[in-house]
């Protein structure tokens, strides 16, 4: 049992000044693994104090200081290796592949990708007679999300760091031990006292504290549209700046030159990594009609030989679902768009048999599927396929871009010109091709709902600096 009932406030562990406490809970075995405090805003505002303190020393540290810590961070970092893997796999039921894979690396190569960022990073320009500065934009309330508890936090963290701000983060309530073993390893590398501050609790209370915080600065949120939206009009009272990471209903769009067991082998492993829980998952498999029985076919050939299960066992590629409250939400999902008269090809309601204990639900895909229906058009998040079936590329992006949200796009395929006209008609912000692999220093955000801002490399440095013009600066 982890019983992590203090924060973490101007470089030490403090008690919380509330008596609640947040179970934390293993998807896999339905299991109490710990305890974190649900922190008050009395918490809260002791973390806001202290990052308000240490900012004007740490806004005027040189970018060859913020290099240098960023280094040691991320030197730290991978001291911790074993604790982070093992963490994200007991509170997120990622398998332990993922979590060593992707999720360690993931959090390892944003504090990497900052400093090497930083050192070619220009804070001043001249433009005419005006000297242009970039600016820290001051303390920074960090929200972020349970499905990549290292990925989504440490993008945040080195980015404000690298800008010079101070910040005050809320890890989710459901993974927060992955952000505790970053206090440790920011303790070790000598982070300034009040430069990071660690507030555990609920989006209810020290979520909305952040946000309506009268001394927050700005406010990076990763998450859901509806708790964005709330976000947004809280921070609107105090006109903060914010900077929003939502949803996704992103396309995948098959061209019809691509071989279609490959194209399905792409189309799964999009859906089932990190259980589906991804805001960027391509769960509408776009299929040129004269190939989609074929493409089944391979979906039905693909799909059951993929192992899942423990999250302790290396062979499996995905685990459970996060909480109850997600495996219920899919599974009402899955039963929507029966009802809604798409055919279900493999999977379906219920848990897979043998995985009675833990939040597993069967990897599910649907085809018939329109793109009104509601599994075509509401986040599902979790490893839930909807195909869809088109006559040509003039369609396939009418489909791709028939919905609220823009946060990313797939399109797989061998002509140049088709692939770069769809990759370009796509209304989102991170388009992938061919299965390409992440490049870290590529901007990362999303179009229409799917938020405001981007993150990731110097584009994602700049969301936490304010410009400044000054006229007649001597030269």
């Amino acid at each position: 049992m982890r019983n992590e009932l203090k924060h973490f406030i101007n470089g030490e562990w403090v008690e919380s000044t509330g008596s609640k406490t947040v179970d934390v809970i293993n998807p896999a075995t339905e299991e109490v693994i710990g305890r974190i405090s649900d922190g008050t805003i009395e918490d809260l505002n002791k973390a806001v104090a202290a990052a308000r303190a240490a900012f004007p020393s740490f806004s005027q540290t040189s970018k060859e200081e913020r290099i240098d810590l960023l280094n040691r961070i991320a030197d730290e970092y991978e001291k911790r290796k074993k604790d982070i893997v093992e963490v994200v796999t007991q509170e997120l039921g990622a398998p332990i592949t993922i979590s060593e894979h992707t999720h360690y690396n993931m959090g390892l190569g944003h504090f990497r990708q900052a400093a090497k960022e930083l050192e070619s990073f220009d804070f001043t320009e001249r433009r005419g007679s005006a000297l242009i500065r970039k600016e820290p934009i001051g303390v920074s309330g960090l929200i972020t999300p349970w499905n990549f508890p290292t990925n989504q936090t440490s993008t945040k963290l080195a980015s404000a760091f690298a800008a010079g701000c101070t910040v005050v983060l809320k890890p989710s309530e459901l993974t927060p031990f992955a952000a505790i073993i970053l206090a440790e390893i920011f303790q070790a590398a000598s982070l300034p006292k009040g430069v990071f501050n660690l507030v555990n609790g609920t989006g209810e209370v020290v979520g909305n504290g952040i946000s309506s915080h009268p001394d927050i600065d700005f406010v990076s949120f990763t998450g859901s549209g509806a708790v964005g939206q709330k976000i947004s009009e809280n921070a609107s009272k105090t006109i903060k700046k914010v900077a929003l990471e939502l949803g996704g209903k992103s396309p995948l769009v098959i061209l019809d030159d691509y071989d279609m067991k490959e194209a399905a082998q792409i189309a799964i492993s999009n859906v089932l990594f990190n259980t589906g829980q991804v805001c960027v998952a391509a769960t509408r498999t776009l299929v040129p009609k004269s190939k989609h029985d074929e493409f089944i076919e391979a979906v039905k050939e693909i799909l059951p030989t993929i192992p899942y299960g423990d999250p302790l066992n290396k062979g499996n590629i995905f685990g459970p679902l996060v909480s109850e409250r997600q495996y219920n939400r899919v599974q009402e999902y899955i039963r929507k768009g029966i009802e809604e008269g798409a055919t279900l090809v493999i999977g379906g309601p219920g848990k897979p048999e043998g995985l009675e204990k833990g939040y597993f639900v069967k990897p599910t895909v649907f085809t018939d599927v329109k793109n009104d229906m509601v599994i075509a058009q509401e986040e599902i998040f979790g490893p839930v396929m909807s195909i869809i079936a088109y006559d040509d590329i003039d369609q396939a992006i009418e489909i791709a871009n028939d919905t609220v949200y823009g946060l990313a796009g797939y399109v797989v395929g061998k002509d140049k010109e088709k692939i770069e006209k769809v990759a370009s008609s796509i209304r989102a912000g991170h388009i992938t091709i061919n299965n390409a692999p992440m490049e870290l220093s590529a901007p990362f955000g999303g179009y229409k709902q799917s938020g405001v801002g981007r993150e990731w490399g110097s584009y994602g440095i700049e969301e936490y600096l304010e410009v400044k013009s000054i006229l007649g600066m001597p030269l």
